[in-house]
């Protein structure tokens, strides 16, 4: 596989889980990476794990529902580090209800982050990415945005939203070398999934052909690949990382 160095990346909701792991295994290819989250003194230790490795990142506070962060934080990553030619749109929430008890601020709480966020990231960090002339977008979705779940209306329309989105944007730039695509994660060993109850654990798991729970190395494994000149040819596509949960 290509190495990244020369790239810069920026990973949204890097303190943790996947996108810590996305950030790690980017830098690990030789990329610069700018960390950005709600929780600066979360990602600083994830700046320390880079910095130990030889790598280099920097960490930018940002809520991606707040589109000025949002902004703030972009400028100040190119300001940092010249460019920013790879994003990782991964950050996400959940507001967990049956849709007949779900309030439409869970709602907007989730489509705001998960969805119009990303799409404001793409935004910001689109003009970096035309002036060079080659970028990588990839965005974060869920097996659920695919084949639904219960008492995830929100979350699941925000993820089958990040697919279409993907879609989109990666007709709109591709004459540009920009490529932009979605991971599709199933069931993964992550701060998000350790609240499901056991039964919907237990349940999930016999779903896998794989018989196991995916974990975040998984993840950006397929973030790196997608990120690399050896993906150069591939956009606009769903990459599934389910163990085969959902195939076809």
């Amino acid at each position: 596989m290509a190495g990244l160095e020369g790239h810069v990346a920026l990973v949204t909701g890097a303190s943790q889980g996947i996108g810590r792991a996305c950030a790690l295994a980017l830098a690990k290819e030789g990329a610069r990476v700018a960390l950005a989250a709600r929780n600066l003194a979360k990602l600083e230790g994830v700046v320390q794990e880079i910095a130990s490795s030889g790598g280099e990142a920097a960490a930018f506070k940002m809520d991606v529902a707040s589109e000025d962060e949002i902004k703030a934080g972009v400028k100040a990553a190119i300001e940092r580090f010249g460019k920013i030619d790879i994003l990782v749109n991964n950050a996400g929430i959940t507001r967990d209800t049956l849709v007949m008890r779900m309030k439409r601020a869970d709602w907007d709480a989730v489509l705001n982050t998960n969805l119009t966020g990303a799409y404001l990231c793409i935004q910001a960090v689109m003009s970096s990415m035309l002036k060079q002339r080659w970028g990588r977008i990839i965005n974060i979705s869920s097996v659920v945005g695919e084949m639904g779940q219960t008492g995830q209306a929100n979350y699941v329309a925000s993820k089958a939203g990040l697919i279409g989105l993907t879609m989109a944007v990666a007709r709109e730039v591709a004459s540009r070398n920009i490529t932009v695509n979605t991971v599709s994660p199933g069931y993964i060993e992550t701060q998000m999934t350790d609240v499901l109850s056991a039964e919907l654990k237990e349940n999930m798991l016999k779903a896998i052909p794989l018989g196991r729970i995916g974990t975040d190395a998984d993840i950006a494994s397929a973030v790196r690949f997608l990120a690399s000149e050896d993906a150069g040819y591939i956009t606009g596509h769903v990459l599934r990382v389910n163990g085969g949960m959902l195939m076809g």
